[in-house]
């Protein structure tokens, strides 16, 4: 399943999408491809980078389904159709419920902004100077039931500068980001990630 040059990876986000732009930028460098994007923000600019890009790209938007497991039903059917190898939320601001994990167990990813098992949720940067963190950093994780505790692919950390604000700290953490969730699909596509 997914190895080699012909990986299709489903990006799933709800904003800007930097992370996905760092994706798409090293995908045509490695053995991976974007086999599309989809949002649950029909508003969201990485929407508009994905078709600027040519990539298929399509918004569910979760606020016109009555329950979410509803729109997880509509979100499962839209990604089917990229037919992916690999589905990797990259700022995707909802939590999944058991039956649509289930669904893509061991094949889905998440990006998230701190070195968990620091700082699971939301508010990570805050969080960590408020908390004294010495280190900070991003994890891309495999997607469980539990929130941000699914078992860990990779981490890349920084030390906390003195004084550190938070918008600071975030703006380093994105890099990170844009550097680790590229070198894990890479990884992922040679096969060397054991998801079992």
């Amino acid at each position: 399943m997914g190895l080699g040059p012909s990986l299709k990876v489903a990006v799933v986000v709800s904003g800007r999408g930097t992370n996905l732009r760092a994706l798409h930028e090293k995908a045509s460098k490695g053995n991976y491809s974007i086999a599309g994007v989809v949002s649950n923000n029909p508003m969201a600019p990485a929407l508009d980078y994905a078709s600027r890009q040519g990539l298929p790209a399509c918004a569910v938007d979760h606020r016109v389904y009555a329950t979410r497991a509803l729109f997880e039903g509509a979100l499962a059917e839209a990604l089917d159709r990229l037919s992916p190898d690999v589905i990797a939320l990259a700022g995707f601001l909802r939590v999944l419920g058991t039956d649509f994990v289930r669904r893509y167990q061991g094949r889905l990813l998440n990006i998230h902004p701190s070195l968990l098992p620091s700082f699971p949720g939301l508010d990570t940067h805050r969080r960590a100077l408020e908390a004294g963190a010495r280190e900070h950093g991003a994890t891309v994780h495999l997607v469980t039931d539990a929130v941000d505790g699914g078992p860990i692919i990779a981490q890349a950390g920084l030390r906390v500068a003195p004084g550190e604000d938070v918008a600071t700290l975030e703006a380093r953490v994105l890099a990170l980001e844009h550097e680790l969730y590229p070198y894990v699909l890479e990884r992922w596509a040679r096969g060397e990630v054991v998801t079992h």
